[in-house]
Parts: structure tokens; sequence; C-alpha cells
């Protein structure tokens, strides 16, 4: 049977990170400013999303992951592996 969720129940693998990364970035990013820099980027995103992507109970768009790779600097595969 096809899966649309983690083994954890969470709609995807990446929040944790995107959390983690915005956390970490100096200064610290906000919700809303991720919000804003995707937005700048073409992605209609807002601080409710973001706060929904990083609790996994929202799923990450294909354009937003490489809106969110842009923002982060960081790889797909960084992500996107399981952690």
């Amino acid at each position: 049977m096809f899966k649309n969720k983690t083994e954890n129940g969470k709609n995807n693998i990446c929040g944790k990170k995107i959390a983690a990364l915005r956390k970490a970035a100096v200064p610290k990013m906000s919700q809303r400013i991720l919000a804003d820099k995707m937005q700048l980027l073409g992605v209609d995103v807002d601080k409710n999303a973001i706060q929904r992507i990083e609790s996994g109970q929202r799923f990450v768009t294909d354009i937003e992951l490489i809106a969110l790779k842009k923002v982060f600097n960081v790889s797909y595969e960084f992500l996107l592996e399981d952690a």
C-alpha cells in the first residue's frame, strides 16, 4: 500500500531540518522572515505555512523545496535525507 506520510506520521521529512537551519542562521531567522525570503523568490507562503511545514503537518512542494535550498544554500540531498 502507498504511504503519504513518514513512519512517524509526518507529512514531510525536511521540516525538522528547515526549523534547525532557520534557528541556526545568524542572526536567528523567524518564520516570518523565512516566508518573506521565499516570497522574494516567487513562492507564495506565509508564516503559518512555514510553521506547518516545520511541524510536519504540511507537505512541501517541489517549488518550495527549490526555494528552501536557495534560501539556506544547502543541497536537496541534505534537506531530504531522513534524519
